[in-house]
């Protein structure tokens, strides 16, 4: 299996099939630096040998529950301000441009999402786009090992993948969405300002506070 297919299927919410799809993939890990072994070995017997409704408990608690573990990339970034449905619709135009369609009900900054489109592309490219969004995971990987939550390592893994060293993320405070409608105003729809972009006026929005590409995220 590709690494970045990997990394996004230990990342995604646990089920039945990924406990058995991940019995396959043992020999996969087993064939990897040692690095790749001793990072990967604890959570794949985990999530592989722990009964389904403890992990997917876990899991919850560990992702849904604490904003500071968010696997939505643009979270990190811009908080619930509009900044951030602009980036979105970037990201999926980034997606579409390379032929990935997602499917499925998730957000186009979604990490395991995210992972599964660079597993996609070459190898240049794949590292190339990683390189931007490297700063938003080694910062939510810095605050899995504050937990010494077992997923940590796959970000762990996800940052060593990258040509670049991240930098330190300044990360913008999480707005609560009645300040938002308050500051900006509903859309025409009269619905919350999460997503409200006008596609046609979007300009290129990076995840790295550094990098420069033509077409980026």
């Amino acid at each position: 299996m590709n690494p970045y297919k990997l990394l996004s299927v230990l990342l995604s919410y646990p089920s039945a099939e990924l406990q058995q799809a991940l019995q396959t993939e043992i020999s996969f890990v087993s064939d990897q630096t040692h690095a790749w072994q001793s990072k990967l070995k604890e959570l794949i017997d985990y999530l592989t040998q722990t009964d389904l409704i403890t992990i997917q408990e876990n899991y919850v608690t560990t992702f849904d529950r604490n904003s500071k573990h968010s696997l939505h990339l643009f979270e990190h970034l811009h908080g619930e301000h509009r900044d951030r449905g602009d980036a979105m619709v970037n990201l999926l135009h980034e997606y579409q441009a390379q032929g990935f369609e997602p499917t499925g009900y998730e957000l186009p900054d979604y990490l395991p999402l995210f992972l599964e489109f660079l597993s996609l592309q070459d190898k240049n490219q794949a590292a190339d786009l990683l390189s931007e969004a490297v700063h938003v995971i080694q910062y939510i990987a810095d605050k899995l090992h504050e937990h010494n939550s077992i997923y940590a390592s796959v970000l762990d893994l996800a940052v060593n993948l990258s040509p670049i060293a991240p930098v330190p993320l300044k990360v913008t405070p999480i707005r609560d969405m009645d300040e938002a409608l308050e500051t900006f105003g509903p859309n025409p729809k009269g619905v919350e300002p999460l997503l409200n972009s006008q596609i046609n006026d979007v300009q290129i929005i990076k995840i790295s506070p550094s990098q420069k590409r033509t077409g980026a995220i």
